[in-house]
């Protein structure tokens, strides 16, 4: 499988990291999604997680297990996925999947739109055009249960987070993070711009995939009204 340079690392005393950037790339996104699909085939008794991310991906394995055949674990697995990386040729074929999620962008609840959008010098309704007129890639899932990490924003809507965050943030808040775009699966504390609420519920643990979104997922926003919102909220 032929990669961009990386460089290898522990990450606690039962996992290890594979890092190939630190920057949200499309194309280096795509080789961790390749590497995470191929190494989920392998369907290995001793690797317990496998967890991609923007630029990197992170192998969790059974310490006890390989220690049962050999002496040193991070060393085994080190070697193991240098060998898959260096000599395995054949890129998984992913399928992005293209979700269309509802968000309503009404000031009442989307709480930051309005300064945001005299700040970046757009009327509320520009502002919205251009959050939805993008298909965004979910890089990451993390920070919360299914917490969706998107990009890239269009730079003329990009904002820092928030210098004092929120103690309480609505499910279903959408918000902006730099050139990032991500939804609250949980009431939580944060610091994203909150700009909509979508109805649809980003995380059920009574689910057998618990998680709405997935990492490689293409993820499009449509405009409701507060009408629609809170019907597609019952």
């Amino acid at each position: 499988m032929k990669q961009s340079a990386y460089h290898i690392y522990a990450c606690g005393d039962s996992a290890l990291t594979v890092e190939f950037s630190n920057t949200i790339d499309e194309q280096i996104n795509e080789q961790i999604l390749s590497l995470f699909h191929f190494l989920q085939k392998q369907k290995l008794k001793y690797i317990k997680d496998i967890i991609p991310a923007y630029g990197s991906l992170t192998v969790v394995y059974d310490l006890i297990e390989i220690k049962k055949h050999h002496h040193n674990a991070f060393g085994f697995i080190r070697s193991w996925l240098e060998n898959i990386l260096l000599t395995q040729n054949d890129q998984t074929t992913i399928n992005h999947r293209l979700v269309k999620i509802p968000v309503c962008y009404d000031s009442s609840i989307a709480l930051d739109i309005v300064e945001l959008a005299t700040k970046k010098n757009v009327s509320v309704e520009e502002f919205i055009q251009i959050h939805t007129q993008k298909k965004y890639r979910v890089y990451m899932v993390g920070f919360l249960p299914g917490f969706a990490y998107m990009g890239k924003v269009d730079e003329r809507i990009a904002a820092p987070r928030k210098s004092t965050p929120r103690t309480d943030i609505i499910a279903g808040s959408v918000g902006i993070a730099g050139k990032q775009t991500g939804i609250y699966p949980l009431n939580s504390p944060g610091g994203w711009n909150i700009i909509g609420r979508t109805p649809v519920k980003m995380f059920d643990a009574k689910k057998e995939q618990p998680t709405f979104l997935q990492a490689g997922d293409d993820v499009e926003f449509v405009s409701i009204s507060l009408e629609e919102f809170n019907q597609q909220l019952l």
